[in-house]
């Protein structure tokens, strides 16, 4: 599949589809050829063919065929399908371009999910250039863990049903026959749910009857061997809109002659009037467009009559159509070209092969004339010149046969079909808006509830927690973690105070280190302080009391501090940090029984201590709230100190 899509020479309105019989995996490959065969010639003979009769396609038909390596079907081919990326399975495939009517698409599956419940043996697939888009359409009904990178090899239909192959039996992405295998075992439970089952089926359940209201009759007026050709192929009507609705310069230039359908060897050519069956995406692209009938071509009078007048203007469309097909089809059969050819060059130029090189130079003619001779020597030139040619020599063989006006006389064509779903299309537009809207919000009723179920869940299995919870742990946990004694192998649990383990004396230790600096005294008062026990918040606050005695033994440094200070002060004042902290103060206000014991009760903003508990409990249940119930920095320390901290409902 990944191949068939970054294929280059596929357009992307191109839908792919491929069909797996149920055969043992060690049969012959003669007899897996023949079970090909047989299949095939069911499908499309007997349980396709009611549908398929009279239906005109916008670009391609619906097209199953055999491998060309059918004989080698089986295990012994080593690579995977060219053509649909399957790997070496006994398989059909097709590819259909439905251009802008997406109802070919659709149609498509339709005929596939028939296939596979007049025959349960078989599984399908089919995919777009958008993926599969069987999922896109149930989006609102799918498992949350199916997207676009884990849907690969995993949707399937077989006997009537959308088939997913779950994530628990492959993880990851399986491999197309094990995902098959999975699919054809009874005791795997593959079948899609229900919502996913009905937003398909509401999808295509009005086929075929809309494929049949698609089709648009329209009597137009053309020239004789137009006319002709629709009634021998009647479905070449789509190759002659696509050629006059893409048309360019040189096609116009077709038009302007018409040699092929308006020249004959004894003179003029009479015109016929005609019904013509259409798709309703072609007619609105005849009717749309403008386009000046060439000065060759015999166009009546508007005098005659609007009527007259708009059967003759489709038949011109129509016509020219036919002449800009046939006479581009057939150069390209010519010279072996067409799309796959310009796809061919985009190849080579991504490739870089006319990098630095200006079109038209001596070395890009070089370049691109080699290029043109290995592409005309490929297979590929041979199979465009077979498919270009197709229509151009049905045509010729059409031409060929005798034929006259007398033909066409004396038939009672059809009335035209009402196209006010042209112009009237806004009710069909809004029932369609409306039933997505629909869609989206029982999907988010339903999203909601499972919110809402989860959320209860979690709050009742969380309200012990939350009453056995104490903020309190938070700080005396921090505050053990940080007196603890660490070395250069980390943090450590500290001793056991009565134990004789340590053998360095700290005390000593610290005053002679203190000694060398000529700061013992104060190092000592300072350890004092910490020894008597006093851990309150106030020991961490913007209290500079220990700090300004021993500075006052010098008196500069006491006026150098002051200043410094007050400097510090009024800077940090002008900003907003001192707004980021909770003070004391507010402790106080908020709640008198619980602040801490030595902030004063009045005190300027400025002098206000900073309440370290109060901010450290603050900043770890903030960033635990952030984790989302997830794991992070603050549930990993507050769990390595043993504080288990209920979850957040409101985030949650």
């Amino acid at each position: 599949m990944e191949e068939a899509r970054r294929n280059p020479r596929i357009p992307e309105d191109t839908v792919f589809y491929a069909i797996y019989p149920d055969l043992p995996p060690d049969s012959p490959p003669a007899e897996a050829a023949a079970a090909l065969r047989s299949l095939h010639l069911h499908l499309i003979q007997s349980v396709l063919a009611p549908h398929l009769r009279d239906y005109i396609w916008q670009h391609e038909p619906f097209h199953l065929s055999i491998p060309s390596s059918s004989s080698a079907a089986s295990a012994t081919a080593a690579s995977n399908c060219p053509f649909c990326g399957s790997p070496s399975l006994p398989h059909l495939h097709g590819k259909t371009r439905f251009g802008d009517n997406l109802d070919d698409e659709w149609f498509i599956v339709f005929l596939l999910f028939e296939a596979s419940r007049a025959v349960p043996s078989l599984s399908a697939r089919v995919w777009d250039s958008d993926g599969e888009f069987l999922l896109i359409e149930a989006a609102f009904s799918l498992p949350r863990w199916l997207d676009p990178d884990t849907s690969t090899n995993r949707v399937f239909i077989r006997r009537g049903d959308v088939h997913i192959v779950p994530r628990d039996r492959f993880p990851s992405g399986p491999p197309l026959a094990a995902a098959l295998d999975a699919v054809r075992n009874e005791d795997v439970d593959t079948r899609a749910s229900d919502a996913v089952q009905a937003a398909i089926s509401r999808r295509i359940s009005s086929y075929p009857e809309r494929a049949r209201a698609n089709t648009h009759r329209v009597r137009v007026r053309v020239p004789l061997p137009v006319a002709q050709v629709l009634k021998h192929e009647p479905c070449l009507v789509s190759l002659a809109v696509e050629g006059f609705y893409d048309r360019d310069v040189d096609s116009m230039k077709d038009a302007a002659r018409m040699d092929k359908f308006l020249r004959s060897n004894g003179g003029g050519i009479e015109m016929v009037r005609v019904s013509v069956p259409m798709s309703r995406a072609m007619y609105a692209q005849l009717v749309q467009q403008n386009f000046q009938a060439p000065r060759c071509y015999p166009m009546p009078s508007r005098e005659e009559g609007p009527a007259a007048y708009i059967e003759a203007e489709l038949g011109m469309k129509i016509a020219c159509g036919f002449e800009m097909m046939y006479q581009e089809r057939r150069r390209a059969g010519k010279e072996g070209k067409g799309t796959t050819w310009e796809a061919f060059k985009r190849s080579l130029e991504s490739s870089g092969c006319f990098e630095g090189l200006l079109p038209g130079s001596k070395e890009y003619q070089r370049i691109m004339d080699s290029a043109l001779e290995y592409y005309k020597s490929s297979s590929l030139s041979s199979r465009t010149r077979e498919i270009m040619n197709a229509p151009v020599l049905r045509i010729d063989e059409i031409l060929s046969m005798p034929c006259s006006v007398d033909d066409f006389k004396g038939i009672e064509l059809p009335l035209d079909d009402d196209d006010s779903w042209l112009y009237n299309g806004e009710d069909e537009l809004n029932s369609a808006i409306l039933e997505r809207q629909k869609e989206m919000e029982n999907y988010k009723a339903e999203r909601k509830h499972r919110k809402d179920k989860r959320q209860k869940d979690t709050a009742d299995g969380s309200s012990s927690l939350s009453d056995d919870f104490n903020l309190g742990d938070i700080v005396e946990t921090m505050q053990a973690f940080v007196q603890k004694v660490s070395s250069f192998e980390g943090a450590e649990v500290p001793p056991n105070r009565n134990s004789k383990a340590v053998e360095l004396d700290a005390d000593q230790f610290m005053k002679i280190m203190g000694s060398v600096a000529g700061e013992a005294s104060r190092e000592e008062t300072a350890r004092d302080a910490v020894i008597e026990g006093d851990t309150s918040s106030s020991d961490m606050d913007f209290d500079d009391s220990e700090d300004e005695g021993d500075i006052a033994e010098d008196g500069n440094g006491d006026t150098f501090m002051q200043s410094y200070s007050d400097a510090l002060n009024k800077e940090l004042n002008a900003t907003t940090l001192k707004r980021s902290f909770i003070r004391a103060s507010q402790q106080h206000s908020n709640n008198c029984n619980e602040g801490p014991s030595n902030a004063p009760k009045e005190m300027d903003e400025e002098l206000t201590p900073v309440d370290v508990d109060a901010n450290l409990v603050k900043s770890f249940l903030d960033s635990f709230s952030s984790q989302q119930g997830l794991a992070g920095p603050a549930s990993n320390v507050l769990g390595l100190m043993g504080v288990k901290v209920p979850p957040d409902a409101k985030k949650m």
